[in-house]
């Protein structure tokens, strides 16, 4: 059996879904946010399980969403046992550059994930300039916004040497493969991802529209305790040596929206910078 090999690929909430980043802590430690569901979805009782769509509301997040918020579904993908109350280890994707690469993972290789974040002090009580009474995560604190990078260094706060000073893109979750499924036309078979991955968010949808879906070992799949910087401590939007040096990507450009590649080396060595973290 060969060595296994990795791809990262951009996942979670962002600027321009839901509006927001996701916290990273200035110990590294951090909070998963899923993005936005943007498709139209199917009545539950066509679920291939009996589950809600799960809104903002139902998240386990240490900070409030603001009001508007609360209601919208989200796109819980990837999942992971334990996590925002899921139980298996799936990924799907509709896109053509992302689910060509991860088409080309067997089992035995890593799917990873990084997402952008944005620095936060531990006690940040979430986006917006005002939030729902009652919970306890600094109520109505018009200023939450501005309690960044910042922020943090303005009083003296002690942040981790590696984190970018301000927003940055970090891996912090990984997923051990045990089989992909593959479109053979414009999605998965339908029928074989229910069986497969029942609860993966892409099943939710009307239409099903997932060219990939990546069934992982829950065992061996989840978030990490610490983020895994790829950008450089001195700006969020210059690549680190992981991306440069490590991976198939150049770092040039946006490039902490595309996927990147690792041959089998260079999982060696980025799986064992993950174990360290």
């Amino acid at each position: 059996m060969s060595d296994p090999r990795a791809l990262a690929v951009n996942v979670a909430a962002n600027t321009n879904e839901p509006g927001f980043r996701g916290p990273v802590y200035p110990d590294g430690s951090f909070t998963y946010v899923p993005i936005p569901e943007s498709a139209s979805t199917l009545a539950r009782e066509e679920f291939p399980v009996d589950e809600p769509l799960p809104t903002y509301g139902d998240l386990d997040l240490p900070f409030a969403v603001p009001e508007e918020l609360r209601e919208t579904p989200v796109h819980a993908d990837p999942e992971f046992p334990g996590v925002h109350g899921r139980e298996r280890a799936t990924y799907g994707d509709p896109y053509g550059v992302k689910a060509g690469r991860i088409a080309g993972l067997d089992p035995g290789d890593w799917l990873l994930f990084y997402a952008t974040l944005t620095l936060r002090p531990r006690d940040w009580a979430g986006p917006g300039g005002e939030r729902p009474e009652g919970t306890g995560a600094g109520d109505r604190d018009a200023g939450s916004d501005d309690r960044d990078g910042a922020w943090l260094r303005e009083r003296g706060v002690d942040v981790d040497d590696d984190l970018a000073p301000d927003w940055g893109a970090y891996l912090f979750a990984r997923m051990r493969v045990e089989r992909v499924l593959v479109a053979d036309g414009d999605a998965v078979d339908r029928a074989a991802a229910a069986t497969a991955a029942p609860t993966n968010a892409h099943l939710k949808r009307d239409p099903f529209d997932a060219r990939v879906v990546a069934v992982g070992d829950p065992e061996a799949s989840g978030l990490f305790d610490r983020v895994v910087p790829l950008s450089a401590a001195d700006a969020g939007a210059e690549a680190n040596p992981i991306v440069t040096d490590f991976s198939s990507d150049s770092g040039k450009g946006p490039w902490w929206r595309r996927p990147m590649t690792f041959d089998e080396a260079a999982t060696a060595r980025l799986l064992a910078r993950i174990d360290r973290n």
